[in-house]
């Protein structure tokens, strides 16, 4: 009889230990949702809007938060392939110099006479040449492709700056400034805006629905566990920088379009721009973590508010402090949290382990 309750109280135990397990299942649920990235970044986001739009009448206005992605839509078609780049541990600082090459090679294309297709498709082209040259030299000769990009970096930009000087090509057909100026039929909606959605959308699905994305996830990791896998590590990460050069050469369509003009120094900075978003996006700057939907979320957060601090008029300097801020805790929270979080789970499980043990010396006695 004795031993019957003991073994009753026991199993009683057990019960009441797995009620405690699935409590602290379900607390640790919540506490992992909102302290991931994503969701931090989306109530940073409301919080800009709601403080923003009582500082100024203007700022939740629908043309005007339509109208201001011109300024960013850019930089953000830019940050997608960025991603893979970052998450695959590698780094491409030469995007803005693509741009200028392809910027200068449609303007003189069109001081020839060339018409809108054949410009859109130099832009294009040369973009894709110069993505493949950075992965060539960073796959083909083992070299560290922070090196790489800064040597192509200066190469590209000056190829421009030698043959333009200080001059600029400014005549481009009529319909090319659609694709940086154009809205989609008689809406508000800015051309710019939705391809950079419908791209966003394609490499969101590639990077989480494909087998591709998840090589780009291991090579992260760990090049050298995913290579002894099966994988072609210097395949994906030639794939990359091509697939970066592309979509450099689709900005700088875009760019030369809205400003009707080639000029040396077209899309200067934007290479430090762009790695600061997809690392504000929560893109492990070391490789191996990260998402679509953080960068987008960031995407309009710093975008928004830059516009923001425009409308009350804080100056330039405010913004770039402000910007190298985010930066700076997009880069430390992350962590910060991932090691709580570790430090918190291995307390979890001792405990458990001990209340374990308990239990199986209590039902011994």
């Amino acid at each position: 009889m004795i031993m019957d309750r003991k073994k009753s109280e026991g199993s009683k135990s057990i019960v009441d230990k797995s009620r405690l397990v699935d409590e602290s299942g379900l607390n640790s649920r919540i506490v992992s949702f909102v302290t991931k990235w994503e969701f931090i970044l989306v109530v940073l986001l409301l919080l800009e809007i709601v403080v923003f739009s009582n500082l100024t009448p203007h700022f939740l206005n629908t043309f005007n938060l339509l109208n201001t992605t011109f300024t960013f839509s850019e930089k953000a078609i830019l940050a997608l392939p960025m991603i893979f780049i970052i998450l695959s541990g590698d780094i491409d600082i030469s995007v803005a110099g693509i741009m200028a090459l392809s910027s200068f090679a449609m303007g003189y294309a069109s001081s020839q006479g060339a018409g809108t297709g054949v410009l859109v498709l130099i832009g294009l082209c040369v973009g894709v040449i110069a993505g493949f040259f950075n992965g060539l030299l960073v796959t083909g000769l083992n070299m560290p492709a922070i090196a790489v990009t800064l040597a192509s970096m200066t190469l590209f930009r000056g190829i421009s700056q030698a043959i333009l000087e200080d001059q600029a090509y400014t005549e481009y057909p009529e319909k090319f400034g659609y694709f940086g100026q154009g809205y989609i039929g008689d809406s508000m909606v800015p051309f710019e805006l939705v391809l950079f959605l419908v791209l966003a959308v394609i490499m969101g699905f590639v990077l989480h629905k494909t087998t591709y994305g998840r090589k780009l996830y291991a090579i992260g990791n760990s090049s050298s566990a995913a290579n002894f896998s099966g994988i072609s590590v210097n395949k994906v990460r030639l794939t990359n920088f091509v697939l970066n050069g592309l979509f450099a050469g689709i900005a700088a369509v875009l760019l030369t379009s809205r400003i009707g003009s080639t000029r040396p120094n077209i899309a200067t900075g934007f290479e430090l721009e762009v790695i600061t978003l997809v690392v504000l996006g929560g893109v492990s700057i070391t490789g191996g973590k990260g998402n679509i939907f953080g960068v987008v979320l960031a995407i309009f957060l710093l975008g928004y508010l830059k516009f923001g601090m425009g409308l009350l008029n804080i100056s330039a300097k405010v913004m770039i402090i402000t910007t190298g801020a985010l930066l700076i805790i997009a880069v430390l929270i992350p962590g910060f949290m991932d090691s709580t979080k570790a430090r918190n789970k291995l307390k979890r499980q001792q405990n458990l382990e001990t209340t374990e043990k308990n239990l199986n010396k209590g039902i011994d006695e």
